[in-house]
């Protein structure tokens, strides 16, 4: 566990279709039972929701058609055996049906002292920064994990 620290992720995908069309129903039909897997999962903290975050409403500062995921975890192992080791990855296994490829990090990671909660602006700017830098403690990935801050950081 990371002490004083929460992992943060936030994930976007571009679909390829509009949310309401038949071609994304396969995603649609599954969000809230998804979601509602993550929420019951070891080491979840919280998921961001409202406008930005649900899929049928989407953020006015950001491509409707980009669907957001932005939540709060207690380890980087929490989240990989939410992501990688239950139900989920029977719908990440067909995210090629409902979203566009792309040659961008889609997926950062960063640590957030314990008692707050990742901001929306702050998390786009994270992906940003692993998109322009690569992985570094500011913004990172699964492959390239950086351990969270020491506890003495929380003062500085």
């Amino acid at each position: 566990m990371s002490g004083g620290f929460h992992l943060a992720q936030l994930n976007v995908a571009r679909l390829v279709a509009p949310f309401e069309s038949p071609q994304i129903a396969g995603f649609r039909d599954n969000l809230d039972r998804i979601n509602a897997l993550a929420e019951a999962s070891p080491g979840f903290i919280w998921r961001a929701t409202g406008v930005g975050f649900d899929s049928d409403k989407p953020g006015g500062d950001i491509d409707p058609m980009i669907i957001p995921n932005m939540s709060l975890w207690e380890s980087p192992e929490a989240l990989a055996a939410f992501v990688y080791r239950s139900g989920h990855i029977e719908i990440f296994r067909q995210r090629h049906d409902w979203f566009e490829p792309t040659d961008q990090a889609s997926f950062v990671l960063w640590w957030v002292p314990a008692g707050t909660l990742p901001q929306r602006l702050d998390a786009f700017a994270r992906l940003d920064h692993l998109r322009a830098h690569g992985p570094t403690a500011h913004a990172f990935s699964f492959r390239a994990r950086f351990p969270a801050p020491a506890p003495e950081d929380l003062t500085g």
